[in-house]
C-alpha cells in the first residue's frame, strides 16, 4: 500500500518559519496519525511531486495529497484542518466561499511570508518524538 494511501501528505515550504510553524500546530492537533509531513525541498517530496506531476508553480503553495486527489493553497488548508482536533474543523465552513476569494487572501500571505515570519538557511530536522510523522524516501513508491 503506497503512503499517499494510508495517509495524507503535507508538503511545506521546509525553510520557511511561518510553515514549519502551521507543521508544529498540525503534528500537535493530529491525534488519530492521519498525516505524514515533508518539506517540499526533501527528496521525499521531491520524488512525490514526480509521481503527481506537480508543476513548480505550485512550490510556494501548502500541498496537500490524499490518496490520488491533490489539494493546493487555501483548499488544501482547508481540507487539513477539517481532519485536526477540537473546534478547527468548524473551518472547513470556509469550503463555501469560492477559491477567487480564498486564494488571493491565501497568496497574500504566502507572498509575504518570508517578510513577516523569517527564513531559515536550511530545512528542519525534525525532533526524535517527530520522526514518525515525516515522510522518508524510502516511504514512496
Amino acid at each position: 500500500m503506497r503512503i499517499q494511501d494510508k495517509f495524507d501528505i503535507v508538503l511545506f515550504d521546509g525553510v520557511c518559519n511561518l510553515c514549519n510553524n502551521a507543521v508544529d500546530f498540525i503534528i500537535r492537533r493530529d491525534k488519530h496519525s492521519q498525516f505524514k509531513v515533508g518539506a517540499l525541498q526533501d527528496p521525499a517530496a521531491k520524488k512525490l511531486l514526480k509521481n503527481y506531476q506537480i508543476k513548480e508553480g505550485y512550490l510556494d503553495s501548502l500541498i496537500l495529497i490524499r490518496g490520488e486527489k491533490v489539494f493546493y493553497r487555501s483548499r488544501a488548508a482547508l481540507e487539513i484542518a477539517k481532519k485536526l482536533n477540537a473546534l478547527w474543523p468548524l473551518f472547513y465552513i470556509f469550503i463555501f466561499l469560492p477559491a477567487f476569494i480564498r486564494d488571493p487572501i491565501y497568496d497574500w500571505i504566502a507572498n509575504n511570508r518570508y517578510k513577516w515570519f523569517g527564513k531559515k538557511e536550511t530545512c528542519r530536522i525534525p525532533k526524535k518524538e517527530e520522526l514518525d510523522k515525516f515522510l522518508t524516501e524510502s516511504e514512496i513508491v
